[in-house]
């Protein structure tokens, strides 16, 4: 199991922030920012971050992330908020809020999480591709021609290489049953053939 070190420290950050804010005796003005949206974004920040942080299977992030983010932070902290003196009110709203706001991120991850998989699960096995009839030409699925059925068909002869050619034209009609005819063209340095040096 692996730990991704970008969503830990966003986490880490979110959570410390998210701590400050929710239990200091910090208030903000209602009329700015409505308080239970405020609540529900920090917890989809929150379960979002916790989600991606362990590199594990779908159900065991979806689990431990529902069990922590909602379970033990969204609620807990409400209750952690009448303990302290902070001049603060427990708020049952602010729970349900919190929760919203942690199983939206839950579900939106657990989607993409096995969207992921998937995606990676048919990158990794052989899909062939459809063409336009469903023939398997490897299975002897494709209809007989006339060389499987034993005729002999007229072949064009190839063209000698001594004639012009481009070596498109050249490698198209190789055929390596052909006579070559390269040593009678190459004018090799046999003994007694080509210059001499000067001694």
């Amino acid at each position: 199991m692996r730990i991704r070190l970008p969503f830990a420290g966003a986490f880490l950050f979110l959570a410390l922030t998210a701590a400050y804010a929710g239990l200091s005796s910090l208030q903000l003005d209602n009329s700015i920012l409505n308080d239970k949206l405020l609540h529900a974004v920090t917890f989809f920040l929150l379960t979002t971050c916790f989600y991606w942080i362990l590199d594990t299977s779908r159900r065991r992030a979806l689990n431990l992330t529902l069990l922590i983010c909602p379970g033990l932070l969204g609620v807990g902290s409400e209750f952690l908020q009448e303990l302290l003196p902070n001049d603060r009110d427990f708020d049952f709203n602010d729970i349900v809020a919190n929760v919203a706001g942690s199983l939206a991120a839950l579900g939106l991850s657990t989607w993409y999480h096995m969207r992921m998989l998937e995606r990676k699960r048919l990158a990794k096995h052989y899909q062939p591709v459809a063409g336009e009839d469903d023939i398997d030409v490897e299975l002897g699925e494709v209809g007989m021609g006339p060389q499987q059925e034993g005729e002999i068909i007229d072949v064009p002869k190839v063209q000698s290489q001594s004639q012009s050619q481009s070596l498109d034209q050249a490698v198209d009609n190789w055929d390596e049953n052909m006579e070559d005819d390269w040593d009678a063209e190459d004018h090799g340095t046999d003994e007694g053939d080509g210059p001499k040096t000067p001694s």
